[in-house]
């Protein structure tokens, strides 16, 4: 008689997206209760189940029971698929939100994944598609899935209507790499990409001029690449936003977005986003605080070795990350300051011992 696989138990609506992520690849059921059962509306909101939906369209053999009231959920994972997949996103969340999850599980299906979503490209929520394109992707990089690895924006869609298509491709692998990245080097160039569309194109010019006027003081080479999209390519809704990344000399990239606001001027928008940018390098580490949970369970998935990456701050979503990740694989990090002689510091070195996961789903025909 097969042995019972023990179900994992979560409380709350916080962190669903990666609970379930864990939940796929560790092969584990999960079951997630108390969803917003206080609130005046309760239960899952409808990005929620569209995610749950896409999960299940990308998977092969999942099973998932959503309770009457909504308030919980069971997922009994199957094996990642794969192949080709279309989904709506619905209007709440823009397709960063739905973006993340499928980035995590699709190095690990049996074919490649190609999936193409619709809706909202850029919101305040979530990572934005520039975003995802420059800095999340070269992350994914670093674990040696490569070859193949994209994002293209076919259309854009500002929120309320969207109206936004992406399409994301992204090649399988047998195993990521292990991860030894303690040196965060120092900030050699900055790049950002302006957009504005179903609104005045100079707003684009003017978002890059305000941004230059704060971040020329601290580096020469900046450039700054205003991006038109023209007609049934610009979706529905008119809105702007300006999305910076700083490299610095070993490779380690910093980001900041800032997304136009009713009566807000583009000046204001780019001076906010050069801001963000600025406080994050300040935060120090090899990877920013969007991106700790992504290259934390790659590290945790990698070869059997000692992966070591230096980070800042853990945010309060990492922490939570960290003890899933200890309840899901048994895996524990190691935190230390990364220089303990430097009191002011903020850099700390994570690391772990991979767990050596093997992608069984792969085809090996």
């Amino acid at each position: 008689m097969a042995q019972a696989t023990t179900v994992l138990h979560f409380s709350g609506h916080q962190y669903l997206r990666h609970r379930l992520v864990l939940s796929i690849l560790s092969g584990k059921p999960v079951r997630i209760d108390k969803i917003r059962s206080d609130d005046k509306n309760p239960g899952l909101r409808d990005c929620e189940v569209s995610l749950l939906r896409l999960l299940e369209r990308v998977t092969n053999g999942t099973i998932i029971e959503i309770s009457v009231t909504g308030t919980a959920i069971l997922l009994k994972p199957g094996i990642i698929a794969g192949g080709s997949v279309v989904h709506d996103c619905p209007l709440s969340r823009s397709v960063g939100y739905f973006l993340e999850p499928a980035i995590m599980l699709a190095p690990f299906a049996k074919k490649p994944l190609q999936l193409t979503l619709r809706g909202i490209t850029t919101d305040e929520h979530d990572l934005s598609v520039d975003i995802i394109r420059t800095v999340t992707l070269p992350h994914l990089q670093l674990f040696g899935v490569s070859e193949g690895l994209e994002l293209r924006i076919k259309k854009r869609g500002s929120a309320p209507l969207g109206g936004g298509e992406v399409q994301f491709i992204c090649p399988i692998v047998k195993q990521v790499k292990t991860l030894n990245f303690v040196d965060a080097g120092k900030i050699k160039r900055i790049r950002g990409i302006s957009h504005a569309v179903r609104v005045n194109p100079q707003f684009s010019n003017r978002m890059i001029e305000a941004a230059r006027s704060v971040l020329n003081r601290y580096i020469p080479d900046i450039y700054l690449y205003s991006d038109v999209y023209k007609g049934e390519e610009s979706g529905k809704s008119p809105g702007y936003a300006l999305s910076l990344l700083a490299e610095s000399s070993t490779g380690a990239m910093h980001c900041a977005e800032a997304i136009s606001k009713p009566g807000v001027p583009p000046e204001d928008i780019a001076l906010l986003a050069a801001r963000s940018l600025l406080s994050e390098v300040r935060r120090g580490g090899a990877v920013d605080r969007q991106h700790q949970t992504l290259v934390l369970l790659m590290m945790v998935l990698g070869s059997e070795d000692v992966g070591r990456c230096r980070m800042g701050e853990p945010t309060a979503r990492t922490i939570q990350f960290l003890r899933d990740v200890k309840e899901c694989f048994g895996t524990a990090f190691k935190i230390a300051p990364a220089d303990p002689s430097d009191l002011d510091s903020m850099g700390l070195i994570f690391s772990c011992y991979g767990n050596g996961y093997i992608n069984a789903n792969r085809s090996l025909a």
